[in-house]
């Protein structure tokens, strides 16, 4: 067995490593349902919509309290994208030895903030439509319209980072997501 160790302990080729509580596989799960319905199925401003962007947004708070009381990996301090982090990470990537992590790399940290912020922005500029001073604005519409393409763009980047991810650090990122549990092979 190799044994690769990155900066949240090792993982030697064929262990398994628990890194996702269910809250957090849940939560995920949960706000993709929310996204994806909004953003496929539902019509825009239909009371269905308003609501799911209400839970999705919910569903982000909750995730960020969890991210101060959570398990270890679901804590925002083991997986912060400092500076450093990324650099360290960006040198492995450009070196090719790539150790696996045990939760969230730098870039995936860096993505899972951003599709975070989005879902609240987009909360937020969906709720302002519905008041008296902003009823109607089109720039705000406009707004809310753009947030929901770059959040659907980002997405579609994350879904291919983690595939891209899972094969340079031979683990299977995505049934960890389902499991709970990261698996090298």
């Amino acid at each position: 067995m190799s044994r690769t160790s990155g900066p949240q302990g090792p993982m030697q080729t064929g262990a398994e490593a628990p890194v996702w509580d269910r809250f957090v596989r849940l939560f995920h799960w949960s706000l993709v349902a929310c996204v994806m319905f909004n953003l496929l199925v539902l019509d825009d401003g239909e009371p269905l919509h308003r609501w799911s962007g209400y839970l999705a947004s919910a569903l982000v708070l909750a995730r960020i309290v969890w991210g101060f009381v959570g398990s270890r990996h679901a804590r925002f301090a083991d997986f912060f994208p400092t500076p450093a982090r990324l650099a360290a990470h960006l040198r492995a990537l450009r070196s090719g030895e790539l150790p696996p992590q045990r939760g969230h790399n730098p870039l995936g940290a860096l993505m899972m903030l951003a599709l975070l912020a989005l879902v609240l922005l987009l909360g937020l500029s969906g709720w302002m439509q519905g008041l008296d001073a902003f009823w109607g604005e089109e720039w705000l519409e406009e707004l809310h319209e753009g947030l929901a393409n770059t959040l659907l763009g980002l997405v579609g980047v994350h879904v291919a980072a983690a595939l891209l991810m899972g094969r340079l650090e031979r683990t299977r990122l995505i049934r960890a997501m389902v499991t709970g549990v990261k698996q090298r092979w």
